[in-house]
């Protein structure tokens, strides 16, 4: 382990998360509501160990090698949900530390589950800070250290392909710094057109930045107990579930849009599977919730059965109604994108398209092999080859996955839920969705599990996050040996 680069990249990620911090600090001090102290205290701690570790420790002579960029990467998000947590329980928003902690981990990894009852009585600058880590954790925290912070160290490209999301880290970032600079110049692009928009159909500023964070962090953080069902307008709701779909989408497509490279956008395979699911789910829940008569007719039936699948799909978990009382088909197709996810190189969270993809292609290879054992037959992505060492990496990645979902599901199942609500809200912290089915579905919240439950869940969270591997690697001996 290459201990001075990793403590330089957390120093300098720690400095990153003091600076952030200014804002729900501007926020208290605009609303008066007494939590200015808490957070300045906070961005304190996080900076006096975050400069000496990134300016006062000596660059080291070697660069930072995969399994250092792979620690690096998941104690920097858990440092950052360490200390994120301190601004609640210091107001007494939350007095318990590790519900706190639940939530702020809830935050950074745009998960959006929570464990606050009554979110509408809550500090204006905590709520602000709640969704704000959305848009923090949505991106990246360190591709946001690569484009805001010097890139002079050696072998960073490791911290890239530790946090970036999909089977592979090519296609969001290859230039690192400049490649990290235009994803957050897209991402801050779009994120002040929805603002704009949100703002435009009624919503206050203060509420329409809690729900474009919210939304472009694919996270799901509301300041209304009922979420943007409160809000009882059409127009917010396509609005929020048009933006859902475009943050799931990867953001080399939009960069390939800007730079008319439409050919790349043509043949990208994830996006048409991405598009063509949405659409065919949107419209058997909707087929399925008119013949059970769920709403009065069939545009405000379409309406709820996109937003929901915009919403579970994207891993935002926003609600414009309680489909935990949807017929079973309806539901089953929910989990269903809950599992998928959106695509790679997004915000979004889940088992990623590209994968779903690459696990499908190599099971019907398998299947033509054993018909015919002498046939070559190869699994291709935007027509071209795949290796094998991508689809063997997948197949690893979704064994670890279900593996894990069952694990929290059996920790959670000792809190005496039922299994839908036990399956369901490991599902949902794994893949970043938030809500799910049962006693956690999206009218309730996550106040009553166990603190077992909560920091089993927690783990779930960051593991799902940081695509499982760093956060195992933690618990790896040989990762911590000279």
């Amino acid at each position: 382990m290459n201990y001075s680069m990793t403590a330089r990249v957390l120093g300098r990620v720690m400095l990153l998360g003091a600076a952030a911090l200014t804002l729900p600090l501007a926020a208290s001090l605009i609303y008066s509501d007494g939590a200015a102290g808490a957070f300045l205290l906070t961005a304190a701690l996080l900076a006096a160990p975050g400069a000496a570790a990134a300016l006062l420790l000596r660059k080291p002579k070697t660069g930072m090698q995969p399994r250092d960029g792979f620690a690096a990467v998941a104690l920097c998000w858990l440092v950052l949900s360490l200390f994120g947590a301190l601004p609640a329980v210091l107001t007494g928003d939350i007095p318990n530390y590790i519900d706190s902690l639940f939530e702020a981990v809830s935050g950074f990894t745009t998960t959006g589950a929570t464990i606050m009852t009554d979110i509408e009585s809550a500090r204006p600058s905590i709520l602000f800070w709640r969704s704000f880590t959305h848009w923090i954790g949505g991106m990246g925290v360190l591709v946001l250290a690569l484009a805001v912070m010097p890139a002079d160290e050696r072998g960073l490209h490791n911290l890239v392909k530790a946090e970036s999301t999909g089977p592979s880290s090519d296609r969001i970032a290859p230039r690192l710094r400049g490649a990290a600079a235009r994803l957050y110049l897209i991402y801050v692009s779009l994120t002040a057109v929805l603002f704009v928009m949100l703002a435009a159909g009624g919503m206050s500023v203060f509420d329409a930045l809690i729900h474009t964070f919210g939304t472009a962090g694919t996270g799901g953080f509301s300041n209304r107990a009922l979420s943007v069902g409160a809000y009882e307008s059409s127009y917010i709701e396509i609005v929020i579930t048009v933006f859902m779909l475009l943050f799931s989408v990867n953001f080399s497509v939009f960069y390939a849009a800007l730079t008319r490279r439409l050919a790349q956008i043509r043949k990208n395979t994830e996006l048409k599977v991405f598009l063509c699911v949405t659409l065919v789910s949107g419209g058997l829940i909707a087929l399925n919730l008119t013949s059970a008569n769920a709403y009065g007719g069939f545009a405000e039936t379409a309406r709820h059965s996109f937003f929901q699948v915009a919403s579970l799909m994207s891993t935002t978990g926003y609600a414009t109604t309680d489909f935990n009382v949807w017929p079973e088909f309806s539901k089953t197709v929910l989990a269903l994108l809950m599992i998928v996810g959106a695509c790679a190189g997004s915000t979004g969270g889940g088992l990623k398209i590209s994968r779903a993809v690459i696990l499908l292609k190599s099971s019907f290879r398998e299947l033509k092999q054993i018909i015919h054992p002498r046939s070559v037959n190869v699994v291709r992505i935007d027509g071209r080859a795949a290796p094998d060492t991508l689809a063997a990496g997948v197949m690893h990645f979704f064994a670890a996955y279900m593996l894990l979902i069952f694990f929290g599901a059996l920790i959670v199942s000792l809190d005496g839920f039922g299994f839908e609500t036990s399956f369901s809200s490991a599902l949902s912290a794994i893949s970043n969705v938030g809500p799910g089915f049962g006693a956690v579905g999206p009218l309730y919240t996550f106040a009553d599990f166990s603190p077992l439950s909560k920091v089993t869940l927690a783990f779930c969270m960051l593991a799902g996050r940081l695509e499982i591997f760093p956060m195992l690697l933690l618990f790896t001996p040989s990762v911590w040996r000279r």
